[in-house]
């Protein structure tokens, strides 16, 4: 099955724009890529910390108007799937991050992969993690 459309997780966002060769791969090979709140706050934290802001705001910006990258809210449906996972990590004994265990949830929600670097999203069972060109297909 070749996957179509990931959500993007802020790591994978930051590689693209530093010109990772797989990370641009995986960003112009598939059709629709999707961004959370969680993901967007994560990424302007970033630029105001910086000191390009300007230009990292324009450049999300532009990457915001392309007709394959959409923003999808988060709900009561995706606040559902954050309980089922809090609990699964809590009874596992592996904690993730409060923002990824959100980005995870929308992921669960529209049953989308996640294109991320952070290995702690495997602790996640049933969610599909895209970390390379490779994983796409």
């Amino acid at each position: 099955m070749e996957i179509n459309t990931i959500i993007l997780d802020t790591n994978a966002y930051a590689e693209f724009k530093k010109g990772n060769p797989d990370a641009f791969e995986v960003i112009k090979k598939v059709h629709n890529i999707i961004l959370t709140p969680i993901v967007l706050g994560e990424i302007i934290s970033g630029f105001i910390l910086g000191n390009k802001e300007d230009t990292n705001r324009k450049e999300l910006n532009q990457f915001l108007q392309s007709s394959r990258v959409m923003v999808v809210r988060i709900d009561l449906k995706t606040s559902e799937q954050y309980a089922k996972i809090y609990k699964e990590l809590r009874f596992k004994g592996k904690p993730i991050p409060t923002n990824d265990m959100w980005i995870a949830s929308s992921a669960k929600q529209f049953d989308i992969p996640i294109f991320t670097y952070d290995h702690h999203f495997n602790q996640i069972d049933g969610l599909i993690v895209i970390s390379k060109v490779k994983d796409l297909l």
